[in-house]
């Protein structure tokens, strides 16, 4: 959300997260079928003509059904979008990738989606993942600062660095508040980290130019609404930490 709302200023955003049920990892595919629509439901009723899926397992594990199953029978002027097809475009279109190691939740891992999609268009490179159940559940603690997240950084990164890629996917929207860390523990070995929050941002500015359709049908209101399924006093300072600013947070249910 900070990274879009920055690289496109003009629209109006609402952010929601479903903080009553997260996280999504480790959950069945139905579940997080049946959880994602309702989010989508909701953000429909809000008004929102598209609505980006900001978790690699909502995009892994619902986002297909919900574009042929959902959207063709109750809402086909709207659209719905995911974070691992950007992804996947960005990586091959760098053309130094042959060996790429993803980051990702266990559910993420599971559905195998980052090496189906990355060889549907290029079946030479190698993907290697890692299930980093831990991660998601630090940065929402708060906890992004302390020791004990390097070393849990660098326990999921060395059987990656011991495949030798070139390339290491942040597969969850969460470990890009981790960046900085990341790239400490890989200083000097020329490996080069994807973070999905620039390349979302730059991917939908690419695909309002492609589709003006859609573009037109969207508020022109530069405001940003945010809504949780739970609302706390820590989602509160994280959220406000995380976007930089402060936010107000509505509380919703479904």
């Amino acid at each position: 959300m900070k990274r879009v709302s920055e690289e496109l200023p003009e629209y109006s955003y609402m952010y929601l997260g479903d903080n009553a049920r997260a996280p999504y990892g480790s959950r069945s595919h139905e579940v997080v079928y049946n959880f994602t629509r309702e989010a989508v439901e909701f953000l429909f009723s809000q008004g929102c003509s598209l609505v980006i899926l900001a978790c690699n397992t909502a995009s892994s594990h619902a986002l297909k059904r919900i574009q042929k199953e959902y959207l063709p029978f109750y809402h086909p002027e709207k659209r719905v979008l995911g974070v691992i097809i950007p992804t996947v475009e960005d990586i091959i279109e760098s053309n130094s990738a042959k060996r790429v190691g993803v980051m990702a939740t266990e559910g993420t891992v599971s559905s195998n989606a980052y090496n189906i999609e990355i060889k549907k268009v290029d079946p030479h490179i190698e993907v290697f993942q890692k299930a980093c159940p831990l991660l998601v559940p630090i940065l929402e603690s708060g906890e992004k600062n302390s020791k004990v997240t390097e070393i849990v950084l660098r326990k999921y990164l060395e059987p990656l660095l011991k495949k030798r890629i070139d390339s290491l996917v942040l597969g969850c929207t969460h470990y890009g508040l981790l960046e900085d860390k990341i790239e400490e523990v890989l200083r000097g070995k020329g490996i080069r980290v994807v973070v999905e929050d620039r390349i979302v941002a730059s991917k939908l500015k690419d695909y309002l130019k492609r589709h003006p359709e859609i573009e037109q049908r969207l508020r022109r209101r530069p405001e940003i609404k945010f809504f949780s399924t739970d609302l706390t006093e820590k989602f509160t300072l994280l959220g406000s930490d995380f976007f930089g600013k402060s936010i107000k947070v509505q509380k919703i249910s479904f």
